[in-house]
């Protein structure tokens, strides 16, 4: 019987050896029916039915925009849940990389439209943050094989401080709420302008990086040995 090399086949409980390289252990791929993606569709579905609400009857009608903040705030809920789940359970799969964006920047970009429509919000509003969320997540494709952009904790504030002001417009506020209301989307349209500046340089910085770690293995690869 020939036996197998033990550099080749490597140990029990080792993971095997090949050229001198150790190889890691494949991590299965994730199916595409896990809670991860699930509360992502859900999220998808939502925006169809959120518009329905929010413009039934004239779009002014209290109940109905009651009504359509819940369904906002599900989908702002379901937000924070799905990429915490995909990453802790290794639920991360190419649908969700793509959906979850489409996802977040669908909800957001319905209820600011509608809002505008309904000349409760000023359309500079709307294109100002339809426009930096949309730029963003076109440079996070544009960057991804040099690195990925981490969400920095000022991106995290502006998307609490967005889905808070968005949520106040939903419903019908009077008084000092509404008063409160235009203060919470200044603090979001703030945020959104500067952490959307700070992940432009963020992403020209990993590019440039990326760009000269490539220049210097083609330049390694192509040195003569000896």
């Amino acid at each position: 019987m020939t036996g197998v090399p033990a550099s080749a086949a490597g140990s029990p409980g080792r993971p095997p050896v090949r050229d001198g390289l150790v190889s890691a252990p494949a991590v299965p791929q994730a199916g595409l029916w896990n809670i991860a993606n699930v509360l992502t569709m859900v999220r998808l579905l939502l925006v169809p039915g959120f518009v329905v609400l929010l413009l039934h009857n004239g779009g002014y009608d209290p109940v109905w925009r009651s009504f359509a903040w819940a369904a906002f705030a599900v989908a702002m809920i379901t937000d924070l849940f799905d990429g915490h789940l995909a990453r802790r359970y290794n639920l991360v799969t190419d649908f969700g990389k793509i959906a979850d964006p489409i996802a977040d920047k669908a909800i957001m970009g319905a209820a600011l439209i509608c809002l505008s429509a309904l000349a409760e919000l000023p359309w500079w509003v709307t294109g100002v943050i339809l426009f930096r969320e949309i730029g963003i997540t076109l440079m996070r494709f544009w960057v991804i094989r040099h690195g990925v952009i981490p969400a920095s904790r000022g991106g995290k504030l502006k998307t609490l401080a967005q889905g808070t002001a968005v949520g106040m417009y939903v419903l019908v506020l009077t008084g000092p709420l509404a008063t409160l209301r235009f203060w919470v989307m200044v603090v979001a349209v703030v945020l959104t302008v500067v952490t959307g500046l700070d992940y432009v340089k963020q992403a020209v910085v990993l590019r440039r990086a990326g760009l000269t770690a490539r220049a210097r293995a083609r330049a390694v690869a192509g040195r003569p040995l000896g």
